[in-house]
């Protein structure tokens, strides 16, 4: 994975209180059928064909996280079901998107092997950069076991958002 240009990718995510407009313009050009939804498989296509986003496009699991956390936050419309975002979550999805990047980016600096799983090793080996991102790291093993949830010796990328979300994690170089 080739390192992100943030202030690119940021210029592309309109989520500023000043950029509402702009916002709700790409939400309806995204919005191929008008109905004021958008499904995971626009978003998707939205990130390479409107954005043009290729970094975040080849990020599936960040613009899932992102998906799921805007979809969420409450619909407004009743009659539009838990598979879709609507106009008023498209600026959650964009925060979100922008986050769980940010995650990404992050986790797959420690996941050396690039195989989606971050080993106890890879996590020891990453010990001084993560320092960089957080306030506090206790003693590896531990924070290891308590990021691991289902126990299952790795660490995935859901495990680990959630860890971050926790540690407040800030990549030194992302510019925000």
């Amino acid at each position: 994975m080739s390192e992100p240009i943030w202030d690119e990718i940021y210029e592309k995510l309109p989520t500023r209180p000043d950029q509402r407009e702009e916002r709700f313009a790409k939400f309806d050009t995204i919005d191929p059928n008008g109905n004021g939804i958008l499904s995971l498989a626009e978003v998707d296509k939205a990130i390479r064909d409107v954005l043009a986003i290729d970094e975040i496009f080849d990020a599936k699991p960040a613009i899932m996280r992102a998906f799921q956390a805007a979809k969420a936050c409450g619909k407004g419309r009743p009659d539009v079901g838990d598979d879709y975002i609507e106009k008023l979550e498209f600026k959650r999805f964009l925060l979100g998107l922008r986050m769980y990047f940010e995650y990404w980016v992050a986790f797959k600096r420690i996941d050396a092997d690039d195989d989606r799983r971050i080993s106890f090793e890879e996590f020891s080996a990453a010990e001084e950069t993560m320092k960089k991102w957080i306030s506090s790291l206790g003693d590896l093993q531990e924070e290891f076991d308590a990021i691991d949830l289902n126990d299952g010796g790795m660490i995935l990328f859901d495990e680990f958002c959630k860890w971050a979300i926790g540690k407040s994690l800030d990549l030194e170089d992302d510019d925000d």
